[in-house]
């Protein structure tokens, strides 16, 4: 089973893509779900066949579907809710409003909705799911939740979860944490797509997406810039003109990506041309599809794994990189960056606090690393490399 999330700013195209390449899969016999988490849901409209929240045929092998968040909240974390309000009101003493206020899970609607998808993933029924995400904050936000959560679980007072009710809410829900933070972590099963147009505010986001999803520990597999304008060719006249420096423009931007040091995201770049007409419906999906992808699939080159099913070379999730120097050790933190990147490192017990640009990870040190102090750190596009000293130097 393979799990592809494509996400973008707002308004680049991510859906109509994501409908696509779902369209692409099962033309080649994959068993495939496209499924939108996207609050302003647009999915049934690119396929248009009303959707809802459980599956529905598209096409022959294509099924579809756009889940319903607020109805997963109420009929899952509502009761925990209730429970760990009551158990706060009767074993800590509190009033029912700062009862109220303590069970309030920031993005538990988001979630919701990523375990469902994990659900509808490892169920059996589908080879591959597409995923509709929201724009690329409330992506980061979503793949942040189940680290935030399982912190959140682990911090909870001991005599509230020994309730035997809440205990086992509780317990479930920090199991389906658990083995989502393991699916999205895999670069075997579960990949990210970023998907923008060539213009440079977008593009500046782009790339901060990519470093913050490395910093999760989530493989990028590639990149689409959608809605690149046509070569206008010998026209002429004033839209000819138009188009031409349009073109140049975009041209310029995609030159400067592949330049900056991105690495491999940039290196498996896909484009698709602007239209003149709304995608819409199978036969302008398979159009996109075609020009995406040709005869090549769509979960090959670029798609993170290789024949035999391993993860290939090009994982961009950080990976730490050690080596003995004459006074200690080197230390790389492979994360790609832009060079207007700001980077703050910290030493947190046996963990390395790295932050780029407002997004923190706990990295764990390496266990002969543990006792040394750092001395000095250094960025560059392949990520951030850390001098360590033995206590003893």
């Amino acid at each position: 089973m393979r799990l592809l999330l494509l996400t973008g700013k707002g308004g680049v195209g991510k859906t109509t893509l994501a409908a696509a390449t779902g369209a692409a899969l099962a033309r080649r016999g994959s068993r495939t779900l496209v499924v939108s988490t996207d609050p302003a849901h647009s999915l049934a409209d690119a396929v248009d066949v009303p959707l809802g929240h459980e599956p529905v045929e598209v096409a022959d092998g294509l099924h579809g579907a756009q889940l319903d968040v607020r109805a997963l909240a109420d009929d899952s974390w509502d009761e925990v809710r209730t429970q760990l309000r009551s158990a706060l009101v009767r074993g800590a003493g509190l009033d029912g409003l700062e009862a109220e206020e303590l069970t309030v899970l920031p993005g538990v609607d988001e979630l919701l909705a990523l375990t469902e998808v994990q659900r509808l993933a490892t169920g059996g029924r589908w080879d591959t799911v597409v995923v509709d995400c929201g724009p690329t904050a409330e992506t980061l936000r979503l793949l942040a939740l189940p680290d935030a959560v399982s912190g959140y679980l682990a911090r909870m007072p001991g005599p509230l979860t020994k309730r035997s009710g809440l205990a086992q809410s509780l317990q479930a829900l920090a199991a389906r944490t658990g083995s989502l933070k393991d699916l999205l972590a895999d670069p075997a099963r579960t990949s990210v797509r970023l998907v923008f147009t060539p213009e440079r505010v977008v593009v500046a986001e782009t790339r901060r997406t990519l470093t913050a999803l490395a910093l999760r520990g989530i493989r990028v597999d590639g990149m689409i810039a959608n809605r690149v304008m046509p070569a206008p060719g010998w026209w002429r006249g004033p839209a000819a003109a138009w188009v031409r420096t349009r073109r140049a423009q975009q041209e310029t931007v995609l030159g400067e990506l592949e330049r900056s040091g991105f690495g491999s995201a940039a290196e498996r770049l896909r484009t698709v041309e602007h239209r003149a007409a709304e995608p819409v419906g199978l036969a302008a999906l398979h159009a996109i599809a075609d020009e995406l992808y040709g005869s090549s699939d769509p979960l090959g080159a670029g798609g993170g794994v290789d024949g035999a099913g391993e993860a290939d070379d090009t994982n961009l999730a950080p990976l730490l990189r050690m080596s003995a120097t004459d006074v200690g050790y080197q230390l790389r933190v492979a994360v790609p960056l832009a060079r207007d990147s700001v980077v703050d490192l910290a030493r947190v017990d046996d963990d390395l606090a790295i932050t780029v640009d407002g997004v923190r990870r706990l990295i764990a040190l390496p266990e002969p690393l543990r006792a040394c102090r750092i001395t000095d750190a250094e960025s560059d596009s392949r990520g951030v490399l850390v001098h360590l000293e033995g206590t003893d130097s």
